[in-house]
C-alpha cells in the first residue's frame, strides 16, 4: 500500500510529494522534490584544478521538469519495497542510506516502485543528476569552490568516521537536496563513456550496451573531497556488481 501526500515547500521548487510506504513504521517516507528544468553547463572546465579529461568537455544541455528523492533510498525504504536489506551498516541504520546496491537492482527498485504506485520511477539520467546537484551553481560544489566547507554539507573520508550516516543530516543545496555530495555514491541510468564527445544535450540518459560499466556520481563517505565534486563521476563496474559498501541511489520521476 503506497499513499501519495502532497505539500508545499519553500524553496526554489515548486512543491514535493511523498510516498509513504507500508512498513516504514518512525522511518524517513520517500520524499520526491520538484526540480525545474532549464539549460546549464555540465562538465568541468579545463581550468578547475583536480577535473579529470572524463568530465570533459564541458557542453550545455537542457534538462526538462523532474521529480527527485530528496535523500539517497535510505535502508527502510529498500527493504520495504525489496524485502531485504542488502547492505553492510546496519547497526541502528533504518535512516541510514542503502548501499552495497548493484546497478541492476537500484533498477529492479525502481520497477517494483513504479509498480506499487502506478508512477513511472527510475534512475536518474547523469545529466539530471548534475543539474540537480548544481542547483543553480557551476562552482565545484554547490556551495562554493572551496572544499573548507564541506562538512556541514557531505559526510566523505574526513569525517564520516568509516560509515554512513542517516540521510539529511547535512545542509541541502538550493533546490531542498541532502547527500548529494558524500555518504553514498548514486548510480545513474548512464552507460559509462570515457568523455563528453557526442553525449546527448537534452537531459536523457546516453546508454551504450556495448559498454561495461555504469555511471555513479556524488562520492560517499570513504572518499576524498575531490571526489565529491559536482562534476565528478565514476566508472561504478558492471550491472550485477554489488560488493562496494558505499553504491546507493536515490530515484527520480517523470512530470506528466
Amino acid at each position: 500500500m503506497v499513499l501519495s501526500i502532497y505539500c508545499e515547500i519553500e524553496q526554489k521548487i515548486a512543491f514535493s510529494f511523498i510516498e509513504e510506504l507500508e512498513g516504514l513504521g518512525e522511518a524517513t517516507p520517500l520524499e520526491m522534490v520538484k526540480i525545474s528544468g532549464g539549460k546549464f553547463l555540465m562538465g568541468a572546465l579545463d581550468s578547475e584544478k583536480e577535473s579529470r579529461d572524463s568530465e570533459r568537455p564541458q557542453h550545455e544541455v537542457t534538462v526538462p521538469n523532474f521529480f527527485m528523492g530528496k535523500y539517497p533510498v535510505t535502508q527502510a525504504q529498500y527493504e520495504a519495497v525489496m524485502g531485504k536489506n542488502p547492505l553492510h551498516f546496519k547497526e541502528n541504520g533504518v535512516n541510514r542510506p542503502v548501499e552495497k546496491v548493484s546497478w541492476n537492482n537500484a533498477k529492479e527498485f525502481c520497477r517494483k516502485l513504479s509498480e506499487l504506485t502506478g508512477k513511472n520511477y527510475r534512475l536518474p539520467s547523469e545529466a539530471e543528476w548534475e543539474y540537480a546537484c548544481r542547483a543553480g551553481t557551476q562552482t565545484k560544489y554547490y556551495f562554493g569552490d572551496s572544499d573548507s566547507n564541506l562538512d556541514e554539507f557531505a559526510w566523505y573520508g574526513s569525517n564520516s568516521e568509516s560509515r554512513t550516516h542517516e540521510v539529511g543530516e547535512k545542509l541541502a543545496n538550493a533546490f531542498g537536496l541532502h547527500d548529494m555530495h558524500g555518504n553514498v555514491w548514486e548510480w545513474c541510468e548512464d552507460s559509462w563513456h570515457d568523455n563528453y564527445k557526442k553525449a546527448p544535450t537534452d537531459g536523457s540518459a546516453w546508454v551504450d550496451k556495448k559498454s561495461e560499466g555504469y555511471v555513479s556520481r556524488g562520492g560517499s563517505w570513504s572518499n576524498y573531497a575531490v571526489n565529491c565534486r559536482s562534476a565528478f563521476r565514476d566508472n561504478g563496474f558492471n550491472a550485477d556488481f554489488d560488493l562496494i559498501n558505499s553504491n546507493g541511489f536515490r530515484v527520480v520521476s517523470d512530470i506528466k
